[in-house]
């Protein structure tokens, strides 16, 4: 490549990097809560987006395209990358239940907790819906005209979560409990500045989190472990289902969106009183040179 080529390559990248300023300059939104309130929505529109397209591929195909671990590492991925997506707005919390826990750590206002929670919803239920056309077809193939919560051909659990029979209300409440402190439990380890985990990994971390989760406790409910994940998507399937997808298992469908907050608190706080408010303060060490006489050395850049 000659030198010229060379400058004119330079000379094109410079004026798109401006374009892309103008542009940043034109439409920068400088109030903090507008901001992180569109991108919980858009990285919450993203994760289900993603998230719903790995459940549909698994049942869709006949679980065929997907196993059981390609979900776990699916959403893990997806948590993942989402949160990379939005760590220098919102921080990327996609979920009320992770609010809920940082309200009470005192990270969050009310005012922006409850402004999350509703675009962290409408997130969800556009992402289910975004996921749900580009699988349209493959819906109709395997299900035909049928749209049903049960059976062979049901297709309301690509969506949002339905408990077999044999699962009763209680071991889904504690089952939500319990996968929502873990969750918590454990972001609350990797913000945590005492143990000096790089903020770069974080986002990594806490999909791998959510793997450790599916691989454990899955089993039950498919670990919505969010009510936005799980009531989004929900009402989306109202219009397409029916009500039966909210009367379902005796009104099971306020369990995942309930269960959460207060797990999501239990885990926050677990980690404080058990762990985080005991690790001891890391105190700098400063050195100083001193000569023979075991004075300070007066450097030259001191000079």
């Amino acid at each position: 490549m000659s030198s010229q080529q060379g400058v004119a390559i330079n000379v094109r990248m410079a004026v798109e990097l401006e374009r892309t300023e103008q542009v940043r300059s034109k439409i920068h939104i400088k109030n903090p809560l507008l901001r992180n309130a569109l991108s919980e929505f858009f990285g919450t529109f993203m994760l289900l987006f993603i998230g719903i397209g790995i459940v549909m591929q698994f049942i869709l195909s006949n679980e065929k395209l997907n196993t059981w671990i390609n979900i776990n590492l699916g959403w893990g991925l997806a948590i993942a990358f989402c949160v990379y997506l939005c760590s220098k707005t919102s921080g990327g919390h996609f979920n009320p239940a992770v609010s809920i826990a940082f309200l009470t750590l005192g990270k969050l206002p009310l005012k922006d907790f409850l402004v999350y929670c509703v675009v962290q919803t409408i997130g969800a239920a556009l992402g289910s819906l975004a996921a749900f056309g580009l699988y349209y077809d493959q819906v109709n193939k395997f299900a035909g005209a049928y749209r049903t919560i049960i059976g062979s051909k049901a297709t309301a659990a690509c969506f949002c979560s339905f408990p077999a029979f044999h699962v009763s209300n209680t071991t889904c409440f504690f089952d939500q409990f319990a996968g929502t402190a873990i969750l918590v439990l454990f972001v609350c380890v990797i913000i945590d500045k005492r143990n000096g985990i790089p903020a770069a990994a974080h986002p990594l971390l806490f999909g791998l989190v959510v793997m450790m989760i599916g691989t454990a406790y899955g089993m039950n409910l498919g670990y919505p472990i969010n009510p936005a994940r799980d009531l989004g998507p929900r009402i989306v399937t109202f219009f397409i289902y029916g009500s039966g997808v909210f009367s379902y298992h005796s009104y099971y469908f306020w369990i995942p969106v309930i269960a959460p907050l207060f797990g999501a608190v239990a885990g926050a706080w677990s980690y404080t009183f058990f762990v985080g408010a005991h690790i001891p303060e890391q105190r700098e060490t400063t050195y100083v040179l001193v000569d023979e006489a075991n004075q300070p050395l007066k450097l030259a850049a001191d000079a």
